[in-house]
C-alpha cells in the first residue's frame, strides 16, 4: 500500500459531482484484439483501455470556460516495443467531453475539470511506481524494464481483499476500512523474460481509496493498495515474499524499511 498527497497544482478546486474522484469511465474489460468497426449506435473503443478511439478536442455545446487541449505523456512505458512510447492522458478538454458522450458530465463544475485530470493522472503515476518497486526483484535479474500493456477500471467489482477489509472493517473499526474503494483498475503489465526472450503478463490489481486530506497542507490523500493478482504461482509467491521477510526481519530485531 502507498499514500499519496497532491501537489498544490493537482489539488482539486471547484464542486465535484458525486464519484468523480477517478473521472474517466474504464469500466468494461478491454480485450487484445484489432478496434471494431461500429455503426452509428456503437461506440468504437480503444481495446487497451476501454475509451473512444478519437475523444473530440472540440469545446462542447454550451461550454462555459476554454480548457485546456494539450495532453500530458505519462511516465509509463507502453505496449511491447520501444518505439509504441508511452502512455498518453487525455486532455481537460477530451476528458470533458468524454464524461458528457457518457452521460457522466451533467451538472459537473467545469472549472474542475483539469484539477480532476491532474488528480487522476497524479494517482495513475503513483500506481505505476508502486508496481515498479514490486518488479524489481525481476527486472534486477533480466535487467529489462517492466511496460504496460492495457488497463481495465471495475469501479464496480470489489477485490477479494477489498471485500476482506469491509468486512474486519465491521468487526474492528479503527483498524480496518470502513468504507469501499472508490475505484479498483486491473493492469496488465509486462515482464520480461529476459532480454530479447519475450514478455510474461502479470496481471495487478489496484485498489483506490480516498482519505482525510492532510492536516498541515488542507491537500488532498489518496492509499493505494497495489499488488499482483493472485492468478498464478509466481504471484503468490511474490505476495508472500513481500509480506514474510519483513516480517521476519522485524522478528529478529531489524526495524529498518529495507525490503
Amino acid at each position: 500500500m502507498g499514500w499519496f498527497w497532491a501537489n498544490a497544482a493537482s489539488k482539486p478546486h471547484g464542486k465535484f459531482p458525486p464519484g468523480a474522484v477517478c473521472p474517466i469511465d474504464h469500466s468494461g474489460t478491454a480485450a487484445v484484439c484489432p478496434v471494431v468497426v461500429a455503426d452509428d449506435d456503437i461506440e468504437v473503443l480503444n481495446p487497451l483501455n476501454n475509451m473512444p478511439m478519437a475523444i473530440s478536442s472540440q469545446k462542447a455545446p454550451g461550454q462555459k470556460i476554454i480548457l485546456s487541449t494539450e495532453r500530458t505523456i505519462s511516465l509509463i512505458p507502453r505496449g511491447e516495443l520501444l518505439d509504441q512510447g508511452n502512455w498518453e492522458y487525455p486532455s481537460p478538454q477530451q476528458m470533458l467531453n468524454a464524461m458528457l458522450k457518457k452521460g457522466k458530465g451533467q451538472g459537473i463544475d467545469e472549472e474542475a475539470v483539469t484539477s480532476m485530470v491532474d488528480v487522476h493522472n497524479f494517482l495513475n503515476e503513483g500506481a505505476w511506481q508502486q508496481i515498479l518497486d514490486w518488479e524489481k526483484p525481476h527486472t534486477l535479474e533480466t535487467r529489462v524494464e517492466p511496460r504496460l500493456e492495457k488497463f481495465t477500471g471495475r469501479p464496480h467489482d470489489l477485490s477479494p481483499r477489498a471485500q476482506t477489509y469491509l468486512f474486519l472493517g465491521k468487526i474492528f473499526p479503527e483498524t480496518f476500512n470502513t468504507q469501499p474503494p472508490f475505484d479498483r483498475h486491473d493492469w496488465t503489465v509486462l515482464r520480461s523474460k529476459g532480454r530479447n526472450e519475450g514478455w510474461e503478463k502479470v496481471r495487478y490489481v489496484i485498489d483506490y481509496y480516498g482519505a482525510p486530506d492532510d492536516e498541515d497542507t488542507g491537500m488532498p490523500a489518496f492509499m493505494l493498495d497495489t499488488r499482483p493478482a493472485l492468478d498464478s504461482v509466481t504471484a503468490a509467491s511474490d505476495r508472500f515474499e513481500r509480506w514474510f521477510f519483513p516480517l521476519w526481519r522485524r522478528a529478529m530485531g531489524d526495524f529498518s524499511d529495507r525490503q
